[in-house]
């Protein structure tokens, strides 16, 4: 494996990797990166949806959910959380801070669309039906309780979030064979979902998926949720903005600078002995 400064090395080489590729490349391993997450959170809700043990229920639930990373990790895509690593060869001067922003930007966008593609798809399938449409109404309820966070739960939610995530994507760099990038990602991906952390991308399917879901009567009746409290569209907008902007201190300050700080920063100040 690496070694810690070595994944620093890593990090910044895979940033500038980043802002070399074309912008439907970004575009094509965006919709990737948001399809590969959302089948985490479809997975991850079939397991648990059944439990009536809360704490039981999570784990289950995130014990399968870091199937997502795995897969953007291994397969190659673009995800915008673990994106957010770009700002250690940006404060390297790398590379500028147009294009990181530009692939921010755009990788955001299609993880989105990736999101609701599979949101659809999982619908149109029959899959909400599950347990009498139990499954459907565990999607309404998972949405409407998302929608409802205020900014602050959703932000700080947010930054706790994206500092496992982006830990375990840091860690991913340091592993040299596959088993090894698993057992790294697992860890920290099935603390998040077992929290119950705010990842953006991961909302981007939540939120959109109970949208889908709150068109079925029964999976309405279902969820026990109010029919004021039922997640709507302007809900989604409500919780993607506290916990994108979580995410993004979260990834940018508490792992990329916290690890240049360590590894790649030069002070201009001599070097004092350490022992005398």
């Amino acid at each position: 494996m690496l070694k810690p400064n070595e994944i620093c090395d890593a990090a910044v080489e895979a940033g500038c990797s980043k802002v070399a590729l074309k912008t439907y490349q970004q575009a094509v391993l965006g919709i990737l990166a948001g399809a590969f997450i959302a089948i985490g959170g479809v997975v991850s809700a079939v397991v648990s949806h059944g439990i009536t043990n809360a704490g039981v229920a999570k784990f289950v639930g995130g014990a399968v959910f870091p199937v997502g990373l795995m897969l953007v990790v291994i397969c190659g895509a673009e995800l915008f959380t673990g994106n957010c690593l770009m700002v250690v060869p940006l404060a390297g001067k790398e590379i500028t801070f147009k294009p990181m922003i530009k692939n921010w930007i755009v990788v955001y966008i299609f993880n989105f669309i990736g999101s609701v593609l599979i949101a659809f798809l999982v619908f149109e399938s029959g899959t909400f039906g599950m347990s009498s449409g139990k499954l459907g109404g565990t999607v309404i309820k998972v949405a409407s309780t998302k929608a409802s966070l205020s900014f602050g739960t959703a932000f700080y939610s947010g930054i706790m979030c994206n500092f496992l995530v982006c830990l375990a994507v840091w860690g991913a760099f340091a592993a040299k064979d596959m088993i090894s990038k698993i057992a790294v990602i697992w860890f920290p991906i099935m603390t998040v979902v077992t929290c119950g952390f705010e990842h953006c991308v991961a909302n981007m399917y939540f939120l959109t998926a109970g949208i889908f879901a709150k068109s079925n009567p029964s999976f309405v009746a279902a969820s026990g949720v109010p029919q004021d409290k039922i997640i709507s569209a302007s809900g989604i907008v409500h919780n993607l903005i506290p916990v994108t902007l979580g995410n993004i201190v979260g990834g940018v300050v508490f792992v990329g600078l916290a690890y240049f700080v360590v590894y790649k920063y030069k002070s201009s100040k001599p070097n004092e002995a350490v022992y005398k």
